[in-house]
């Protein structure tokens, strides 16, 4: 059995492929020693240190878009859309608080301080207050106020903390980055789609005349541009991570059907994260 030193990365989402790469990685007899993650990593990991990934799962099934607007608590706020409180009472229902000093493997979650544009790493205290801290989607979720610091996701300065992760002797380090987004085949699919919608419309005056209102570029707006610019820049970093720290083993994830919201879609993300972690571990047998 060999040690792994496994880091989890930021990716909304994307990031319950986390939990297919886990389950792939125990199937084939590796030992995860320790854990390290930033926003959905961080919460991830952390289930998986505490012993409740299983009940995470479970727990995931059964989230609909009707429930994910349920667990929405809006705010009126300035800074933020989504308090953020009602998400974290309904996992602490079924999962609860456990101090990470307390967990049965070295965790730790990193979160960004806003003012100074620090690190923050939680390596104890409440495991719930870590991963709060370190999903803090920047004008999402409400900030984070810790010990006189205002504190966001993770992601804006280290979605992929391979240099956080406690290490043992002999141990590989394994990072999943989930952070990239395959736009090209995204983009074409989007076309694709357009184009059959088009088609179907055709047939009728009223079809006709959509196809001219409807731009072909629809989803080029000032959403998607500040959503697109934001993930280039958190790969763009996570890439630059893994270039200094040079992992062992680097499973990387880009996706072109699912988005930093599809929460809906657990069980798809798992099997995306198994299979992906299955080729690039038989990838890392051939060549050891």
């Amino acid at each position: 059995m060999k040690d792994i030193a496994l880091v989890l990365s930021s990716g909304g989402a994307r990031g319950l492929a986390h939990i297919g790469v886990i389950e792939e990685l125990e199937s084939q007899g590796y030992h995860i020693a320790s854990i390290a993650g930033c926003s959905m990593g961080a919460l991830i990991g952390g289930f998986y240190a505490a012993g409740k990934l299983g009940e995470y799962r479970e727990w995931m099934k059964t989230v609909d878009r009707r429930k994910m607007l349920d667990l929405i608590d809006f705010s009126l706020s300035l800074n933020h859309i989504v308090k953020g409180e009602k998400i974290i009472e309904a996992m602490k229902a079924i999962i609860p608080d456990v101090a990470i000093e307390d967990l049965s493997i070295p965790f730790c979650a990193v979160s960004t301080d806003w003012e100074h544009g620090e690190e923050v790493v939680f390596r104890q205290g409440s495991l719930y207050d870590a991963i709060r801290a370190s999903i803090s989607l920047p004008s999402f979720f409400d900030p984070v106020r810790r010990d006189g610091r205002i504190l966001i996701d993770g992601g804006v300065i280290n979605p992929l903390p391979l240099n956080r992760v406690e290490r043992h002797e002999g141990d590989l380090l394994v990072g999943v980055d989930v952070s990239g987004h395959n736009y090209e085949a995204q983009s074409h699919l989007q076309r694709l789609a357009r184009e059959k919608e088009k088609r179907q419309r055709d047939q009728s005056l009223g079809g006709k005349i959509l196809n001219k209102l409807i731009p072909d570029n629809i989803e080029f707006n000032y959403i998607t541009l500040l959503s697109r610019t934001s993930s280039l820049m958190i790969r763009q970093n996570s890439k630059l991570m893994a270039q200094l720290m040079q992992p062992d083993l680097l499973i990387d994830i880009q996706m072109e059907k699912f988005d930093s919201f599809d929460y809906d879609k657990s069980e798809r993300l798992i099997t995306v994260g198994r299979n992906k972690a299955r080729k690039a571990l038989a990838a890392l047998e051939a060549v050891r």
